[in-house]
């Protein structure tokens, strides 16, 4: 956990130097214009999401904050905020939204593809810890104090329990055994081939999912999936250049 900062600033630091020194992307356009709506972290906002909504932009995707402030739980402001926040960027483009999720934005993201799967494209969980099992953190006691400070809604039982199931469009969960924050088994998914739902391991630290070059890689990988022609992650057609890269 002591070194999840000195991680992030490495990690930004590489990815925003890939960035810089890819100006003439041959993948400019890989997103198509499609639209993306990015979930901080818990007491995490829009402007800790910058590097990765960044670096869709950059591919081509219409990125979008759900400017909702700081995340703190199943507060009735987010409740109520962030399906109307979906249901207005899906209205702006007329069509189903990618939702990616950082930890606690990653329960978002599976709680709004449960209520909204006409509305959402696919999800992308990245250090999210759903499972039962995944309750307990390093970051608990401050759940706790803001349970405190900001109120709870009056259903976040039945919220948690449904975001729970298996959810009804196309899921990727992202984790790491170095977590620093997150127990790892928490965030894994049960894999299924429909709807495709798929765990990808990678070497990040917890606070830098949003802006590792491996996280980046596989993100990007998975919004350029068609939900209806669905290709598995292969870490091949992500580094073609490593020797031996698994599938």
């Amino acid at each position: 956990m002591l070194l999840e900062l000195p991680r992030w600033t490495v990690e930004y630091g590489a990815s925003r130097l890939l960035d810089l020194a890819a100006v003439a992307l041959p993948d400019r356009d890989l997103g198509a214009g499609r639209p993306v709506l990015v979930l901080p972290g818990f007491s995490a906002h829009d402007r800790l999401t910058g590097r990765l909504r960044g670096h869709l932009v950059q591919r081509g995707w219409q990125v979008h904050g759900w400017e909702l402030g700081s995340n703190h739980g199943l507060t009735e402001r987010i409740v109520t905020g962030l399906p109307q926040r979906l249901a207005e960027v899906a209205d702006r483009y007329d069509e189903p939204v990618a939702v990616v999720g950082w930890s606690f934005g990653g329960l978002l993201a599976r709680w709004l593809a449960h209520e909204h799967p006409d509305r959402v494209r696919q999800v992308v969980c990245l250090g999210s810890p759903w499972r039962a099992e995944g309750e307990r953190t390093r970051a608990t006691g401050m759940f706790e104090k803001s349970r405190e400070k900001h109120g709870i809604v009056e259903n976040a039982r039945e919220i948690v329990d449904l975001l729970r199931g298996p959810v009804p469009v196309p899921l990727t969960a992202v984790w790491s055994k170095t977590d620093g924050i997150v127990p790892w088994r928490g965030c894994t998914v049960d894999e299924q081939a429909a709807p495709p739902a798929e765990n990808v391991e990678v070497v990040s630290s917890h606070v830098g999912m949003v802006a590792n070059p491996l996280v980046l890689s596989v993100v990007v990988d998975r919004l350029r999936q068609d939900p209806a022609a669905w290709e598995p992650f292969a870490w091949r057609n992500v580094l073609p250049g490593l020797p031996g890269a698994a599938s």
